[in-house]
């Protein structure tokens, strides 16, 4: 697979892009990042209820991040 640019109006390249990440494979990724933040903790924080918030703020940023992102690369309209 090579490199190509990516421009979030064209939605022949979100559909190209979609056949990538399917459901299951996001599914994979977000389950991957719970089991790896749930390991990482001290054992006393590995209840389900201290891991939550944790995810929760990371993806938060994250999408926080993306939406900055957008708007810096391709203007306020990108983030939609």
């Amino acid at each position: 697979m090579s490199m190509q640019s990516f421009d979030p109006r064209d939605h022949e390249n979100f559909d190209n892009l979609r056949q990538l990440f399917r459901p299951d494979i996001i599914d994979w990724h977000i389950r991957t990042a719970i089991g790896g933040a749930w390991l990482i903790l001290p054992k006393e924080k590995r209840p389900i209820d201290e891991v939550e918030p944790i995810i929760r703020r990371m993806v938060d940023r994250a999408f926080d991040a993306m939406r900055e992102d957008l708007d810096s690369f391709f203007g306020k309209d990108a983030a939609g």
